[in-house]
């Protein structure tokens, strides 16, 4: 327990966000306040602002609280504006020029999978998905990626909630199937799109993880079925595992 008096009025702030940020469940105030060892109306008054200017949001109906829009969005752009935005897209114009199709680099968000970063390849046919594109989670390879990274109980109940439509006829619209398929990406290591968000496109994603094993972002390539099948997406899940790898090491080294 940090002591109250050692920690400066602008930081705790910070702390909270951080606390909340390495958790993987919703905390409550006072739980947040076993770490920080602050006097508890300070605590719920400093949860209470950062809820109200979107940093935090309560989890459903309780007291429980989660990281919410704007801190995400605080910690994709200190990665975007960093040093290691150089090393990450050196990494993705390395695979793309062995794969010779087009890389992403994706990051999960409210309501969907973010294209925050992608080297398009260079033939004239290809699928055009541009940077800031929100696809959803449950038919694409980088969205079953992400989701196949959480717990199984937190897997269930997020699948509970999403609009499961109907994309094209490959698309899951059933939860079981679905979690079913998850359960299998998560001992894998790999997930695919076998047409499932667009007809006419396979996908392979593999996560990337931070030092403790949290999903951070998916590295996917994708392409059209003339040029890509699912055997060959797979024969290329050791290049991206590497890639992912070399990536998370970029992100998190000593600077």
């Amino acid at each position: 327990m940090a002591n109250q008096h050692r920690i400066p009025t602008n930081m705790r702030t910070l702390l909270i966000l951080e606390i909340l940020g390495r958790s993987d469940r919703a905390m409550t105030a006072t739980e947040i306040n076993a770490e920080l060892g602050l006097p508890k109306q300070t605590v719920h008054r400093l949860c209470a602002t950062l809820e109200e200017n979107g940093f935090i949001a309560r989890k459903g109906a309780s007291r429980r609280y989660q990281v919410a829009r704007r801190s995400r969005e605080l910690g994709t752009g200190l990665l975007y504006n960093s040093r290691d935005h150089i090393a990450r897209r050196q990494i993705l114009l390395d695979v793309a020029g062995q794969v010779n199709e087009t890389v992403n680099y994706v990051v999960p968000e409210a309501t969907g999978m973010s294209y925050l970063d992608r080297v398009e390849t260079g033939w004239a046919f290809r699928v055009q998905l541009p940077i800031g594109s929100n696809v959803p989670f449950h038919c694409t390879a980088s969205g079953k990626c992400f989701l196949a990274s959480l717990s199984p109980k937190a897997r269930e109940s997020s699948v509970a909630t999403l609009p499961l439509d109907r994309m094209t006829p490959s698309t899951h619209t059933a939860t079981g199937p679905l979690l079913e398929e998850l359960s299998e990406i998560a001992r894998l290591g790999y997930s695919l799109d076998r047409e499932e968000f667009l007809e006419g496109m396979v996908a392979i994603a593999v996560p990337i993880k931070d030092p403790k094993g949290r999903f951070v972002a998916a590295l996917a390539l994708h392409g059209p079925t003339p040029r890509i099948t699912i055997p060959s997406a797979i024969e290329r899940k050791e290049l991206l595992q590497a890639a992912a790898g070399r990536i998370s090491a970029a992100l998190y080294s000593d600077p």
